[in-house]
C-alpha cells in the first residue's frame, strides 16, 4: 500500500515566521524552508511558479497543437486548459487570458457538435457553460445568448448512468456553474427537476434493501467515489432543491457511507470491497470528505463534521500521491484541507494545504523526472497533469474561495 504514497514527514504544524527571521534560514531543507515562509510570501512563488507553468501547458495543449482540438473535454483536453485560463483571468484580470480561453472554448464548441455526451467534465455541457460565463465576463451578450441557447439544446440520453463524469450528476453541475456565474434561474428547476426525479428514482431502485436508502451502478460496479459514484451524486444533489423526503435519503446514504468505512478511516472504492487502497479525489477518502463538507454546510450537525474531519486525517497520512493529478494525485488531495479550512476556519488545515503544495512546488518537477512520480498519461491536462497542479497553484492564493475544479461551486 505504501508504495502507492509518498511517507508524510513534514511537521503537523509549522507556525508562520516572518521571511527575515533565522528560523528559515536555519531549515535543513528547501522544502522546510517553504513551510516557514509567511502565507503571502508563499503565494506569491505560488503564483509566479503557476504562471510559468500555465505557459508550458497551453504551449503543449494548444500551441503545439496547431490550435487542433482532438480531445475537446475539461478531463485531459482543450477544455481543461481553457478552465485554467479563466482561473488565471479570475487572479491577475489578464485579458489575454481571457480572450485565449474563448478562443478555445470556440474550437471546443466545434469539436463537440456532434458528442452524445452531456456532462461538464467530460462532455457537451462543460464546453457551453464554459462558454457563456468567459461570454458575459468578455460583455458580449450575443455570443452569451448563443452558448446558453446551444446549453438548452442538449438532451439526455434515456439510458443515461447517473455519475459525475458521464451521468445525470455531471449535467446538473453543469446547471448549477451556470446558474452560479450567469444568475439564478439561468437554467430553471423546471430542466433540472426531471433530471433530479430520474436521478432519486434510480437510486432508491437499487438500493440496498433499506441499508442505504440510495445506490447506483456504473458499468456493473456499485462505486462510492467522486467520480463515478454516491459521494458524486450526492454532492451535486446536495446543490438541488430537493424535498424533505429526498434530503432525508441523501443524509441517510452519507450516513451510511460513514457507518461502513474502513477502520482505517478511508472509504472503499465500491460497495463490498475489501481492499483499502485508494486514497484519491476520484476513489477513496479525499472525494468523500468534499461531500462531507458539503453535508456539514448544507445539513449541519457534527457527525458530517466529524466525518470529515477524519476523512481528512486520512488524507495527511496518506495522500503524498506519487502522482501529481487533480483526479488521482497530490494537487486534488490539497482541496481537502482548503476545503475542511473553509469550513471551520482552523489555521492547522490551512497548514496542511500549505504543506502539499510546498511539496509540489519543492519537488514535483524532480520527481516525476526521475520517473519516481508520475505526470500523468496526458501530461499538462487539467485533472490528470500538471495543469491541475497550476490550477490549484493559483486557486491557493485566496483560500477562502478556494474550491475542487469542477466540483466544489
Amino acid at each position: 500500500m505504501a508504495d502507492r504514497f509518498f511517507p508524510n514527514e513534514m511537521p503537523d504544524f509549522v507556525a508562520e515566521a516572518a521571511e527575515d527571521e533565522s528560523t528559515s534560514g536555519r531549515a535543513k531543507d528547501s522544502l522546510t524552508r517553504l513551510l516557514h515562509l509567511p502565507y503571502k510570501s508563499l503565494s506569491e512563488r505560488l503564483q509566479k511558479s503557476a504562471l510559468d507553468f500555465k505557459e508550458a501547458v497551453v504551449r503543449e495543449t494548444w500551441g503545439l497543437r496547431a490550435k487542433r482540438v482532438h480531445d475537446y473535454t475539461l478531463y485531459t483536453g482543450a477544455l481543461g486548459t481553457a478552465y485554467l485560463l479563466f482561473k488565471a483571468f479570475q487572479v491577475t484580470q489578464n485579458e489575454n487570458d481571457l480572450k485565449l480561453c474563448s478562443e478555445i472554448v470556440k474550437a471546443c464548441d466545434s469539436a463537440s457538435r456532434d458528442s452524445g455526451r452531456v456532462t461538464f467534465i467530460c462532455g457537451r455541457a462543460g464546453v457551453c457553460a464554459l462558454g457563456a460565463v468567459i461570454a458575459k465576463h468578455s460583455g458580449d451578450e450575443r455570443l452569451l445568448e448563443r452558448y446558453l441557447t446551444k446549453f438548452k439544446e442538449i438532451t439526455l440520453p434515456s439510458d443515461l448512468p447517473n455519475e459525475l463524469l458521464y451521468g445525470r450528476a455531471g449535467f446538473l453541475w453543469a446547471c448549477s456553474f451556470l446558474n452560479k456565474h450567469i444568475g439564478k434561474d439561468t437554467i430553471s428547476a423546471t430542466r433540472t427537476r426531471p433530471v433530479v426525479d430520474d436521478i432519486i428514482k434510480a437510486g432508491r431502485r437499487l438500493s440496498s434493501k433499506g441499508k442505504c436508502p440510495l445506490m447506483y451502478e456504473w458499468h456493473g460496479k456499485r462505486y462510492w467515489g467522486a467520480a463515478h459514484g454516491l459521494a458524486g451524486i450526492l454532492h451535486v444533489l446536495m446543490h438541488m432543491q430537493l424535498k424533505p423526503d429526498e434530503v432525508e435519503d441523501v443524509k441517510g446514504a452519507l450516513c451510511y457511507m460513514i457507518k461502513n468505512r474502513y477502520p482505517s478511516g478511508n472509504y472503499p472504492s465500491s460497495e463490498g470491497s475489501e481492499s483499502d487502497r485508494l486514497v484519491h479525489w476520484c476513489h477513496g477518502a479525499p472525494g468523500i470528505a468534499l461531500t462531507l463538507v458539503k453535508a456539514a454546510e448544507v445539513y449541519g450537525g457534527k457527525e458530517f463534521l466529524q466525518a470529515a474531519v477524519d476523512a481528512g486525517d486520512v488524507v495527511w497520512n496518506r495522500g503524498l500521491l506519487k502522482r501529481v493529478g487533480i483526479c488521482h494525485g497530490i494537487s486534488g488531495n490539497t482541496y481537502v484541507f482548503l476545503s475542511l479550512y473553509r469550513l471551520t476556519g482552523n489555521v492547522e488545515y490551512l497548514y496542511r494545504a500549505k504543506a502539499f503544495a510546498c511539496f509540489l512546488l519543492d519537488r514535483a518537477q524532480k520527481l516525476i523526472s526521475e520517473g519516481k512520480m508520475h505526470g500523468g498519461d496526458r501530461p499538462h491536462s487539467l485533472f490528470e497533469g500538471i495543469g491541475g497542479m497550476t490550477y490549484l497553484f493559483l486557486d491557493i492564493t485566496e483560500p477562502s474561495d478556494a474550491g475542487f475544479p469542477a466540483y466544489e461551486l
